[in-house]
């Protein structure tokens, strides 16, 4: 079977969605906080090997896993549904077929005790 990461069309395809993604989450006022003082050229890079891993892609991610990455920040399940919501109008921005945008969707709810700590 072909990975998620072959699907949506590779390392191109990670990186335009990770670059629109954080505009928008940038944009956020109740997410762009977080952000404060993070060289988003290093996040953006260091987001896009995670998600070529996360889909199955090759690997080059050797960052902290969820727990560890998001533990000092304050995160609800608000948030959480903020960066999804931007993460799902990424992909209909990019004309992502459903089936492929629901893959990817469910996989970032398989996160959410992850990221928030719960």
């Amino acid at each position: 079977m072909t990975s998620l990461y072959e699907r949506i069309g590779g390392a191109a395809a990670v990186e335009q969605a990770v670059d629109i993604f954080y505009m928008r989450v940038l944009d956020d006022p109740s997410l762009a906080p977080f952000f404060a003082g993070v060289p988003m050229d290093m996040q953006a890079e260091k987001q896009k090997r995670f998600l070529t891993m996360a889909f199955g892609g090759p690997s080059a991610y050797d960052g902290q896993d969820l727990r560890a990455a998001h533990k000092h920040m304050p995160l609800t399940r608000e948030h959480f549904a903020s960066v999804a919501g931007h993460l799902a109008a990424t992909l209909e921005e990019l004309g992502v077929p459903s089936a492929l945008s629901d893959e990817v969707m469910t996989l970032v709810a398989g996160t959410r005790s992850h990221v928030l700590n719960e």
